[in-house]
């Protein structure tokens, strides 16, 4: 065990953060800290590294090990640069090759019993730098701040021009470089792209030390970590496994709980019905057997009610109008903030119905390209064209459709007057907002807090083609999953961009990646669209080196990359038309339903072996020669079958 958080208390004021609540975190694992926002996942990291105190409790980290902490917002300053910076982080290593470099300048000057002095010192100094990979320190600061989203012409930029998100980055890159025995890192995700994303998870999975992650990006914890610890109403509890299992179980339990809730209740009245109708007889018997079961009654630990989920709260949306099959037509668009090009010669096409999550590096365009859509900037070249009856709602990062003198209430119930209050708190809620906070003004909010409002009245408008840039920013996983599920539920189309995985894998049906200043179109979720991203990106970007600009239309049956006809055999194969992936996907999908059902009859068929087994243990049947030989004769039928389908699993699992 490396760090242990036994009984500890925290409230502030009649705000408890969490009372009396235990967990541990053993050397190399990888946890995470769960919970709604407002629950408490930050000031527990503050408590362990000591920024806030205890109310009650201890909390102990194994004696000689390191402590490192990334919070969610940096106050950084400074004249350093981005190297400069990260690479402070190795001062150990640098000040050790400065005292080698001396040493070496003083061994010319030196001789005899002197020289064998320093050459052993200079042994051993060399020994550490060398445990401590010294050599390759300097490719390694380079090889953090590019997994982190740094580009090398960006090293150079003083701290004092980050933004925030920048100067978060660059404490996480140094934190990671210092190698502490447990990393607390506070939301990593935020402010990294897809890309820094994927190789963070690599990089923590492969780190030998501890990890506490708080965070809501529930892609990023099925792939880190392997327990979870989720702080609820003050509580805090330890599930084994990812986010997905702890998930799972924690649905489990609480249905158990429910279960067991409501059977007591059901007890209960049953009890009290009995001993008012033994009372109703009026005789002594009955009375004294009614004051028993009394006395039984009053026995009874009664059974906590379960915590009513928010996810139970349902939102509906529906479009006013439907609009015509083709929603948006987008032809030879280009945009550049020069010198630099964000994307030329785009185009694509969305129908109706489609779910389209657009994806990229940070700073590829994608923002400007909803920009352009709601005619809030201008393209460089090319145009779009809305189908007929389409109507957009759009969400920007920035919240201009806000009032900033009215209330979060005001907001909402002045531009929809037909709601009734209890329909209005239910939309705010799953937002996170409740009680007083609803008579909150929006000029005094947070940027999360005006950007939940924004999305709660998006959710209520009547639009059929909604726009979303980053709608899951500030949301904590509950109001996710509660997104998720009407944007499913949805019948209009859907264009967002997003960095959440888990959100893309939910709700997408289709991915425009934007790479090399082009759209390349994956028809399927982010788990399809990592599956032929490789393949994809290479075609388009032979393609784009060619001087062609790639354009793929879902209805298109003759989709190619364009060019002249002759364009090469291995560009051409290289992309499936919409038709050629829907087949493939059917077909995927007929083999994990093969796949399912011989998983299924394997099953069946080792439970009927395990139970000819116990049945051949009874004294009836192995006294019974005929019997014994039927069992004989079908547990050899079973061996035969299983393992052909053995064979056939196997070759459906390929």
């Amino acid at each position: 065990m490396i760090l242990s958080c036994q009984k500890i208390s925290k409230a502030f004021g009649e705000d408890v953060i969490v009372t009396d609540g235990s967990f541990h975190i053993e050397d190399h694992e990888k946890c995470a800290l769960v919970g709604i926002n407002g629950a408490g996942k930050s000031t527990i990291l503050k408590m362990i590294v000591g920024e806030l105190p205890l109310d009650g409790g201890n909390i102990a980290l194994t004696k000689g090990r390191t402590l490192g902490y990334l919070a969610q917002h940096q106050d950084m300053s400074g004249d350093n640069s981005i190297y400069e910076e990260v690479k402070t982080a190795k001062a150990e290593i640098i000040e050790t090759e400065r005292r080698l470099r001396q040493m070496e300048m003083e061994m010319k000057h030196l001789s005899g019993g002197r020289l064998e002095s320093l050459m052993e010192s200079y042994n051993r100094l060399t020994a550490e730098f060398e445990r401590a990979n010294g050599y390759a320190y300097e490719s390694e600061v380079i090889g953090v701040l590019k997994g982190l989203g740094f580009a090398e012409d960006e090293f150079k930029k003083q701290i004092t021009a980050l933004s925030g998100g920048q100067k978060t980055r660059v404490s996480l890159g140094k934190l990671l470089l210092t190698k502490p025995d447990i990393l607390l890192l506070d939301e990593p995700t935020n402010h990294l792209d897809l890309n820094s994303i994927a190789w963070l998870e690599t990089y923590l999975l492969n780190y030998p030390g501890a990890v506490l992650i708080v965070s809501h990006d529930r892609y990023f914890l099925n792939r880190v970590v392997t327990k979870i610890i989720e702080i609820e109403n003050g509580k805090l509890m330890m599930y084994s496994g990812n986010y997905t299992q702890y998930a799972e179980k924690k649905k489990m339990l609480r249905d158990a709980m429910l279960k067991e809730y409501l059977n007591q209740q059901q007890e209960i009245k049953h009890q009290e019905a009995v001993i008012e109708k033994l009372r109703s007889f009026n005789r002594e018997k009955s009375i004294k057997r009614a004051e028993s079961r009394e006395k039984m009654l009053e026995k009874i630990k009664p059974v906590e009610k379960p915590v009513e989920l928010h996810a139970e709260i349902h939102l509906k949306l529906e479009p006013s109008c439907t609009s015509g099959n083709d929603v948006l037509s987008v032809e030879h668009l280009g945009k550049s903030f020069p010198p630099h090009t964000l994307f030329s010669d785009v185009n694509f096409e969305i129908k109706r119905g489609e779910h389209v999550a657009v994806i990229g590096d940070n700073g590829t365009g994608k923002t400007t390209l909803l920009k352009i859509l709601n005619r809030v900037l201008p393209a460089d070249t090319g145009q779009f064209t809305l189908g007929t009856n389409v109507q957009i709602g759009y969400y920007d990062q920035e919240h201009h459709v806000l009032h900033m003198e009215k209330t979060i209430f005001e907001e909402i119930s002045d531009d929809y007057p037909s709601l009734t209050n209890t329909e209005i708190r239910n939309m705010l809620a799953a937002f996170l907002f409740t009680g007083d906070d609803v008579f909150k003004l929006i000029g005094d909010l947070s940027g999360g807090e005006r950007g939940r409002v924004s999305l709660a009245k998006l959710m209520l408008s009547e639009a059929n083609f909604l726009i979303l840039d980053e709608p899951t920013n500030h949301l904590d996983i509950v109001s996710k999953e509660i997104l998720e599920k009407a944007l499913n539920d949805y019948t209009g189309t859907v264009l967002y961009v997003s960095h959440d995985r888990y959100f893309i894998n939910q709700t997408a049906t289709r991915i425009l990646d934007l790479v090399n200043q082009t759209f390349v179109n994956y028809i399927g979720n982010y788990d399809y669209y990592l599956e032929k991203r490789d393949e994809l990106t290479a075609a388009y970007s032979c393609a784009n080196t060619a001087g062609g600009t790639p354009s793929y239309s879902p209805g298109s049956q003759n989709t190619r990359l364009p060019g002249s006809l002759d364009d090469s055999a291995a560009v051409s194969s290289s992309k499936a038309s919409w038709q050629e992936q829907k087949e493939a996907q059917a077909r995927r999908r007929k083999r994990l339903n093969d796949l399912n059902k011989t998983e299924q009859r394997i099953a069946e068929l080792e439970d009927r072996d395990s139970a000819i087994d116990r049945l051949m243990t009874q004294e009836e049947v192995y006294t019974n020669s005929v019997r014994c030989q039927e069992l004989a004769m079908e547990k050899t039928g079973i061996a035969q079958e299983l393992e052909e389908l053995y064979e056939k699993w196997e070759e459906l699992a390929e």
